[in-house]
């Protein structure tokens, strides 16, 4: 273990020169007056059904930071699939565990003409204890359907992130 901060300092530097010389940028670089973040506020969420989508329209909303404040240029389309299946079975036939699986279909949609810019697949999975209490086991399944939600939006705003970054200035 190295103890003495110059000693590290010596041997981290050249690692940092040599990310930056490999052409990597930030991806949100210039903040929330940069491109990627100035493209995300004008998105608007399409309502989406359900329990599981009033979650992810929420999840989407806070992350593309869209407050209404800015004239939506794009819209996201979102459909949901959310299933939970039971794959642990003890020998009375009861489930003792549940995968909680959310997909999401999505288009990003130019307001202007109506074409489709991304269209793409998101999705994640959780595993839920299956108790004797009920109650319990609702209260898991509506936690991790939580989770999931906030799982999915990172990933669709990710995506989003990436698309904007590499569109090209003023479009």
């Amino acid at each position: 273990m190295i103890r003495f901060p110059a000693l590290r300092l010596t041997l981290l530097l050249p690692l940092a020169l040599m990310a930056s010389a490999c052409g990597l940028k930030p991806l949100y670089g210039g903040g929330a007056g940069g491109a990627v973040a100035g493209t995300l506020s004008h998105v608007e969420v399409a309502p989406i059904e359900g329990k599981a989508g009033w979650l992810m329209s929420n999840a989407l909303r806070d992350r593309l930071a869209a407050d209404g404040s800015n004239a939506p240029r794009y819209r996201l389309d979102v459909k949901l699939d959310d299933k939970i299946a039971g794959f642990g079975v003890r020998r009375d036939d009861s489930v003792t565990r549940e995968r909680r699986t959310l997909r999401a279909r999505y288009q990003l949609v130019d307001l202007s003409d109506g074409s489709v810019l991304v269209d793409a697949t998101a999705g994640s999975d959780a595993g839920i204890d299956v108790v004797q209490s009920e109650y319990a086991t609702i209260a898991a399944e509506n936690t991790a359907l939580e989770r999931l939600s906030g799982i999915v939006a990172d990933q669709i705003v990710s995506r989003l992130a990436v698309y904007a970054n590499g569109r090209p200035a003023g479009r």
